[in-house]
């Protein structure tokens, strides 16, 4: 039958009509659907690979692609291709870059599963880490890494070393990526990875930094010694880096502090809710007075300051990592910033909020005042689902005090209406728990609860008896109304749980109902038999009780409930009948203790506290699996008590840069100035003096200033001081030369300044009228730097148009993004009226064109300013040979070369022109070309050094290509945008 059904399948499938229903119809009809489809589906696969294999053993690229796209395709819905492994595997040395990053998708799915047949193709996967083409260089070493054999571990250990010093930073991350891969599979390379992690840590590159402290988390957690002289980079690069590298970077770098800081609340007591007696208190403010005031560490404050900023991110994990940071390394009053950011998480999805309620419950028990204004945004929408409703209410229920209980108990009163039991059942036990802890409200929530005894569900009944229970061991002597009503119910509620409670509360309390608890006890003495087993259990005791304290009335029902308890099923019950009976009815064969039976039955005991199932929650590190579970997770690390004592902070200190300086020396308009590469009309030179200089250099100047001259001598030994000082600059400069000569030609760097024809572009900083009377501009001169090589050099025009001198020019309040710093900011003391300074300032953007914001200052107001560069002025010009220049550019392709074609302007056709536009757009260098029709320029970012070469090939009627390689992305996206409007208009 199978041979006729796949037969008639065959035919159905190879017929020209492709769909031919009546010969599926009799498949369906002979030997059933689900057969007649399962051979169908066979059929038409295995006929489908078959085509995809005949794809890919072609001669044309472009049916190798489509079959490529296909399989990918397939994998990426779930279906099986590991039968197409041989097929692909051929086609792994294909010339064509397309096919061959397909390829190498598949083969690091697949690579595990037929190793080998992977391993056949070792060698052309070492020959693909020399690539060009970064993609292909990073797609070979994840497909090495995925083949999990041991004998390859010294190939795998050599193309991880080569990786981790490759130019492209995609690869150096693939490389931090292959680490623990390596390490599971070989865990005796411990050591050489190690050292493989540590140069990558030093890495500067946003795009490695997260993997590489995940492959440190991964191999050797334990080595802290590693991050110290990284801490303070990784703090700066934390809010450019990816968000998946953001949450692994503070999660490691929240137990680093807790191992290398001190606790900030060492002098604050964290328990707000904590009743201590008069005694202790005395005892812990005298205490308190003996230490020391606590001074937070500069790295403490700087992790804490760089990942404020996060809390405002879209990703939730990024958010709930900053969140545990804080909560687990702030200091108590600081904390209180992450509360609005987790609130807003809660408008996400359900998932989402569970994660985040969690977390907040746990925070909300030591640091309630922090949630406290946002109480309404934990109110239970009918919409959310039972395990969000039961955490909310947890919430609420920690956030409750003296002042919003009133508002609390209505929101709940509404509750217990809803149509989800186990919800109602939550709000009566998060009742109980207010009444417990706040004890104005006791009585009324008592009331409250009490009404909800002659509800129609049973599982409220039962649930809110057993809270009852609770609160009347607070003040049973009160309440002996509520233990007779709650008797009554003993013939209605069927709920074993709430049965036991109540025959509880009569035993413990039955000399308060000396009349009732007999009957109870006879009513449950007939229905002993029925009864569950933990209801039996409370009969016994009941009548243990009632025999110790009115025997009179209950010795016959005693001895009658004993003897059915001791022929019960259950040995429990069985063992406590013979245990009861020996101590309340003593015998010959009694020990001594049975003369203590009523103190052990009837003994006074303690209330119970309802507590909150989070208390004792927060030794878990928040945001973990572990703390979401309870429970200690696999691969969970401990969070680190705090040091007794600080740990030496200079283990940290490594060189910084300092990003802002000033040079130069403060004239005036009769001197003149040079604003920039070329001499600006009215204007004069400015620096600000230096905090060293500022006790004798200012002194000095400003007594010139009042006294309006000097004498010739001291102009004189001015001038021969200033001409000596240029003297020495200049020889400097000539050794820095030769020195540069020295290195190798790609690494030449031009030390003069390539500036366009026409002159700098200025910008304004300040107008006029907004600065009342004083007036800034800026313009970037492409001169360098001389202090530091890696800033970009800014010069400053401040001008004074008011009738009055302005007095104590300096900057307040330096708001810049992460990596930029303002160290030691120069100040003019005096500018008169009508006179005009400059200064050049030296500014590091790290590579970024954010805006570097500060405030402004006079001795009158304070104004906010901002200096934000075009990406063309982030770069310093660069030689190179036309060679060099096509090496480097066939090693930046891939995702680091933008192509655009474009029409250039008419007044833009000849060479000079586009020399001059692009110039003008971007500070870069003409590099030589054989070619009259391309244009090629270099050079590289400021900061990082990386290469940037720009590429103009013109066309016939004014049609033109522009290239762009880049090693940053981004910055080429943005010098393409620059340069082709530079071109075009």
């Amino acid at each position: 039958m199978t041979i006729a059904l796949q037969s008639y399948v065959y035919i159905f499938w190879s017929s020209t009509n492709m769909i031919n229903y009546n010969l599926l119809l009799v498949a369906f009809w002979v030997f059933g659907g689900f057969h007649a489809v399962k051979y169908i589906f066979i059929m038409f696969s295995s006929h489908r690979h078959d085509d995809l294999k005949e794809m890919l053993d072609s001669n044309k690229d472009s049916l190798k692609l489509e079959a490529m796209k296909r399989i990918v395709a397939m994998i990426a819905r779930g279906k099986n291709a590991s039968d197409l492994f041989p097929a692909v595997v051929k086609n792994v040395a294909c010339k064509n870059i397309e096919v061959k990053k397909l390829v190498y998708v598949y083969l690091v799915r697949y690579a595990e599963e037929q190793q080998d047949l992977a391993l056949l193709s070792i060698s052309t996967f070492q020959r693909g880490l020399k690539d060009p083409n970064q993609l292909i260089r990073a797609s070979a070493l994840r497909v090495l890494s995925s083949i999990r054999v041991t004998i390859i571990v010294p190939i795998m250990m050599l193309a991880i070393k080569e990786a981790a010093s490759d130019m492209s930073p995609y690869v150096r991350k693939t490389a931090a990526h292959a680490i623990p891969k390596l390490y599971s599979l070989d865990p005796e390379q411990k050591d050489q990875l190690i050292e493989v992690i540590e140069k990558l840590l030093a890495d500067k590159t946003t795009l490695v930094a997260g993997s590489v402290v995940m492959a440190f988390e991964e191999v050797c957690p334990e080595r802290i010694d590693l991050i110290h002289k990284n801490y303070r980079k990784l703090c700066n690069l934390l809010i450019d880096v990816e968000e998946w590298g953001q949450v692994v970077i503070i999660n490691m770098l929240t137990r680093y502090a807790r191992t290398q800081f001190l606790n900030p609340n060492i002098n604050v007591n964290e328990d707000e809710d904590e009743d201590e007696e008069e005694k202790e208190k005395k005892a812990e403010a005298a205490a308190m007075a003996k230490r020391k005031p606590y001074v937070m560490d500069p790295d403490h404050r700087l992790l804490l300051r760089n990942t404020k900023p996060l809390l405002q991110s879209r990703n939730a994990a990024v958010v709930m990592a900053v969140a545990q940071l804080y909560f687990h390394l702030a200091p108590k009053a600081e904390v209180g910033v992450i509360a609005k950011a987790l609130v807003r998480l809660l408008r996400s999805h359900s998932e989402v909020q569970y994660v985040v309620l969690q977390n907040v419950a746990t925070m909300s028990i030591k640091r309630r005042g922090m949630f406290e204004p946002y109480l309404k945004s934990f109110y239970i929408r009918s919409t959310d689902p039972t395990q969000i409703k039961v955490l909310k209410l947890e919430v609420l229920t920690n956030l409750a005090n003296e002042t919003n209980i009133s508002t609390i108990l209505r929101e709940f009163q509404t509750y217990i209406k809803s149509m989800d039991k186990d919800f109602v059942a939550a709000t009566i036990q998060a009742i109980g728990r207010c009444a417990t802890n706040i004890s104005e409200v006791r009585d009324t929530c008592l009331n409250g609860l009490v009404q909800l005894l002659s509800n129609r569900d049973e599982l409220v009944v039962a649930e809110s008896v057993v809270v009852i229970k609770k609160l009347l061991q607070m003040q049973p002597e009160k309440h002996s109304d509520i233990i007779k009503h709650m008797a009554k119910l003993t013939d209605n509620i069927q709920v074993p749980m709430a049965r036991a409670s109540i025959l509880w509360l009569i035993g413990e309390y039955c000399e308060h109902v000396p009349k009732i608890a007999p009957d109870v006890l006879r009513k449950m003495a007939k229905s002993f038999t029925n009864e569950e087993d933990i209801v039996k259990l409370q009969i016994i005791n009941l009548a243990a009780k009632l025999y110790l304290t009115n025997s009179k009335q209950t010795k016959l029902l005693t001895q009658y409930v004993l003897n059915l308890a001791k022929y019960d099923q259950n040995y429990d019950i069985r063992d406590r009948a013979r245990f009861i009976r020996q101590l309340i009815v003593p015998t010959e064969k009694s020990g001594a203790l049975s003369k203590y039976a009523k103190k052990l039955f009837l003994a006074l005991k303690p209330a119970p506290v309802l507590e909150s199932p989070f208390k004792d929650r927060d030794h878990f590190q928040l945001g973990s699996l572990s703390h979401l579970l309870n429970a200690k997770a696999g691969g969970y690390q401990e969070l680190p008590d705090w040091p007794e004592a600080a740990p030496d902070p200079s283990v940290r200190n490594v060189e910084v840069k300092e990003s802002v300086r000033a040079v130069g020396t403060v004239t005036h308009r009769d001197t003149g100035a040079l604003w920039g590469p070329q001499r600006m009309e009215g204007s004069e030179s400015c620096s600000f003096p230096r905090a060293s200089d500022s006790a004798s250099g200012s002194e000095s100047s400003s007594g010139s200033e009042e006294s309006g001259s000097g004498s010739e001598s001291e102009e004189s030994k001015e001038a021969s001081e200033s001409e000596e000082e240029e003297e020495e600059e200049e020889e400097e400069q000539k050794k820095k030369k030769k020195k540069d000569l020295k290195k190798p030609v790609q690494e030449r760097v031009f030390l003069q300044t390539i500036a366009p024809s026409s002159a700098l572009k200025s910008y304004e900083l300040l107008h006029r009228i907004t600065g009342e009377g004083l007036s800034v501009e800026y313009c970037f001169s492409r001169q360098p730097f001389s202090p530091d090589a890696n800033m970009v050099a800014v010069q400053m025009q401040f001008t004074n148009s008011a009738s009055s001198d302005t007095k104590n020019l300096h900057i307040e309040d330096v708001k810049l993004q992460s990596g930029m710093r303002v160290k030691e900011f120069p100040e003019i003391e005096l500018l008169p009226a009508g006179e005009t300074a400059t200064a050049v300032m030296g500014i590091d953007f790290c590579d970024s064109t954010q805006a570097a914001n500060f405030q402004l200052c006079t001795h009158t107001r304070k104004f906010f300013v901002s200096i934000q560069p075009p990406v063309g002025e982030l770069m310093r010009p660069v030689f190179l040979t036309e060679n060099e220049f096509k090496k480097e550019q066939g090693q930046l392709m891939g995702m680091n070369e933008i192509t655009e074609k474009l029409t250039l302007d008419v007044k833009c056709r000849n060479e000079h022109a586009i020399v001059q536009r692009v110039t003008t757009a971007a500070n870069l260098s003409r590099v030589p070309c054989g070619s009259d029709k391309e244009c090629r320029f270099a050079g590289r970012t400021v900061t990082s050094g990386s290469l940037v070469l720009v590429t103009v090939a013109t066309k016939e009627e004014g049609a033109a290509q522009l290239t762009v390689n880049c090693e940053k992305m981004v910055i080429g996206t943005m010098l393409v945008k620059d340069i082709l409007q530079a071109l075009t208009q």
